[in-house]
């Protein structure tokens, strides 16, 4: 005889956690999640970078937002920034332990979209395209 153990419901970890509006996690998921916080940070993955390898990365970003985003990411404790004392100046940026922990989950996620970006994106031109007609 066999027996069958109905599978259980996924648990949501976060029950209503992260929700509220007040919550911190909301904070940093709109740092992690920016459009170029996400690019910053897999740009990082692959190791330390100075400012201007970061620049040409990340294809169109300001220097104004790179700097933002740069200075949020280490007040989040995620990147970590390296002044070295020499001249001409250098500075090289580089994750933190908990930025290349973050980093790791969001690979799988960026890798997933750019898979099938295409995809989407044309799914939505058809879809606006049909609209306008």
């Amino acid at each position: 005889m066999k027996v069958s153990i109905p599978e259980a419901a996924p648990v949501f970890p976060f029950a209503d956690g992260i929700f509220p509006a007040g919550c911190p996690s909301r904070i940093v998921l709109d740092h992690v999640t920016s459009k170029w916080g996400v690019l910053i940070l897999v740009a990082l993955s692959e190791g330390p970078q100075r400012w201007s390898e970061l620049r040409r990365r990340a294809e169109g970003i300001s220097e104004k937002m790179l700097a933002q985003t740069l200075k949020t990411l280490e007040a989040d404790g995620f990147v970590r920034r390296e002044a070295q004392p020499i001249i001409p100046p250098r500075v090289d940026y580089s994750l933190t332990v908990s930025g290349q922990e973050l980093a790791a989950l969001l690979l799988p996620l960026v890798s997933w979209i750019a898979g099938h970006a295409d995809t989407i994106v044309g799914r939505s031109a058809r879809k606006a395209a049909g609209a306008a007609d």
